[in-house]
């Protein structure tokens, strides 16, 4: 038994030394359409790869609601998403590492804090998703010029609670969903 054992608190979003694969891409900002956060976001991914799938092809191939569905639609383009190590913390807490990492990335978070318990019809509360390259935001709810695409320290939901963050990897590395 190892009696001086304690407990780490702390942990890196990503923890391994994986090079920056998507550091080169450019992307294209798009604003969604309606309630269409994540299929225009995946989206947004796939053109920025020079792949033509517009919202509503992942409209037909995704449950906004399940990660597995989102990777799994990427298959196809080359790619797919890894869960990385979070918790709910704020946005905020997690920038500066975030941009370490200087590569793509799908980050989920509350729109606003987060009740413990769902509401009469099942629903926790609203989520959003938005991409994250190297150091700049991309997020489908704003226009290009009014914050859609901004650096990630000025971005003006910093302080939303982080649901889920996904690191975007070629298909088939050890990490992938």
């Amino acid at each position: 038994m190892i009696t001086t054992w304690k407990p780490n608190s702390t942990c890196e979003i990503w923890d391994c030394s994986d090079e920056s694969y998507f550091d080169t891409i450019n992307i294209n900002h798009k604003q969604q359409v309606g309630p269409s956060c994540v299929a225009t976001t995946l989206s947004l991914i796939v053109e920025s790869f020079g792949f033509t799938a517009k919202p509503d092809y992942f409209k037909a191939r995704t449950n906004s609601q399940s990660p597995q569905s989102w990777s799994d639609s990427l298959k196809e383009f080359g790619l797919q998403l890894a869960y990385c190590n979070t918790d709910v913390r704020r946005l905020s807490y997690l920038v500066d590492e975030l941009k370490s990492y200087n590569d793509l990335f799908l980050i989920s978070f509350y729109s606003h804090d987060p009740p413990f318990d769902t509401d009469v019809n099942g629903k926790l509360c609203t989520a959003h998703i938005i991409t994250l390259h190297k150091d700049t935001i991309y997020d489908t709810a704003k226009p290009s010029s009014s914050g859609g695409v901004c650096k990630i320290g000025s971005y003006s939901r910093l302080d939303r609670p982080v649901k889920r963050i996904f690191r975007v990897l070629p298909l088939g590395h050890e990490r992938c969903l």
